[in-house]
């Protein structure tokens, strides 16, 4: 007869532990402690075998019956239900030990190559600080829309809404790279489109009229802190390279003698190599500063560590010392600044941009051109120089329109 819940509690403990029996393989073996187990027999592949199903009464009679009854269907369908169990362990215990961190820190190590280093090190930074601390131990296939929802609100509640932005693009690639690997079944990021805050788009602050220019350069070259840090301001405006190309610039990318800067491909953001020609007012700076800092690897290497460049603050941090706010002038403005002036003197836009290694938007156009424009690049670059030479003695610049070529 099948069992009864009254039964099952008017049950005594005995000298050994015996059986009662429920039906279709489900039986109740009572110890002689008084504990009671639920077991299920059955035969697979010719073998009797024995699976258990818990404790009673926390696991409850209609809950045994209901896991024999999965078990006969499992049966039914030619599986073993005690493999499928095995396995079913196997995969908790490995979705546990594959923590949302470790795969993130997978992902990393596989960009390294394809990311420039300012990149990847930005990359790893807003990892660590925004995500790793609420997220980094949690098994990565268990973590859903909500919790990820909580961690960039907390990002957004701090008025950091375009970090919160670049933190679920980066978490969202961290998902895909795991569904790629067999660690996670989808991508709990792309339900959150439209959940944070719109980022209100805002161009990089640059001085960019000529007579503020020329007070923008006499403010660098009066600056009193660090020699490196000088020589690096004094060079970002001749140069105009992204601030992270800059502060990662080392010797062995330098020609003095041919005045060229060779950028290698994996430190550009369009994965092109890149040639900056030099200035003989460029050349100088370097001369100047290779003494102090030519027998290490970085051309401004940091006060703390000689085999690691200066932060990507610094250049910032010196022009707020220098008076110029976020607002007026940034590392990256000395860009805008450029772009804007040239543009004005009449230099042809395709120099310009392919001298500030801009992506050609143009994807057809972009197959076909491959034009460096180097001769003109250089005679540019020389030019430039001259003409911030002439704004930082307070000349009245007046340039003479050139035609694009």
């Amino acid at each position: 007869m099948a069992l009864t819940d009254t039964a099952i509690r008017k049950a005594k403990a005995r000298a050994k532990s015996y059986k009662l029996t429920d039906g279709a393989g489900l039986y109740l073996e009572v110890m002689p402690n008084g504990a009671r187990y639920w077991r299920m027999r059955y035969r697979y592949a010719g073998k009797d075998t024995r699976l258990a199903f818990g404790v009673y009464p926390e696991v409850t009679l209609a809950e045994a019956r209901h896991r024999r009854d999965k078990a006969r269907a499992a049966i039914r369908d030619g599986r073993d239900p005690s493999a499928d169990r095995k396995a079913e362990r196997r995969r908790a215990k490995l979705s546990a030990a594959i923590t949302f961190e470790g795969i993130a820190r997978e992902w990393l190590a596989s960009q390294r190559k394809k990311l420039t280093t300012a990149t990847y090190d930005k990359a790893t930074r807003m990892l660590e600080a925004n995500v790793f601390p609420w997220l980094g131990t949690r098994p990565i296939a268990d973590i859903d829309a909500p919790e990820l929802l909580a961690v960039l609100k907390r990002i957004e509640a701090r008025g950091a809404h375009e970090t919160a932005h670049r933190v679920k693009a980066r978490i969202g690639q961290v998902f895909r790279y795991a569904i790629a690997h067999g660690t996670a079944t989808r991508d709990p990021s792309a339900d959150l489109r439209g959940a944070l805050a719109p980022v209100v788009s805002r161009s990089h602050a640059a001085v960019t009229d000529p007579a503020q220019v020329g007070d923008l350069l006499r403010a660098l070259d009066s600056y009193s802190g660090q020699f490196a840090t000088r020589c690096a301001l004094r060079l970002a405006p001749l140069v105009f390279a992204r601030p992270g190309e800059l502060r990662h610039a080392e010797w062995s990318e330098f020609d003095l003698d041919a005045a060229e800067w060779r950028i290698p491909a994996h430190k550009m953001k369009m994965r092109e190599a890149h040639v900056v020609p030099l200035s003989q007012q460029a050349v100088t700076i370097l001369r100047e500063l290779e003494p102090l800092t030519g027998r290490g690897r970085y051309l401004f290497p940091s006060l703390r560590s000689p085999q690691e460049p200066m932060s990507e603050n610094t250049v910032n941090a010196a022009l707020r010392r220098l008076g110029f706010d976020k607002d007026t002038m940034t590392g990256h403005g000395f860009r805008a600044m450029a772009s804007t002036r040239l543009n004005e003197m009449g230099w042809a836009p395709d120099v310009i941009e392919r001298q500030l290694a801009h992506a050609e938007r143009n994807k057809v156009r972009a197959a076909y051109n491959r034009a460096q424009y180097m001769a003109e690049r250089v005679k540019m670059m020389a030019a430039w120089a001259d003409y911030l030479d002439n704004l930082r003695v307070g000349a009245k610049v007046i340039p003479i329109k050139r035609k694009s070529t």
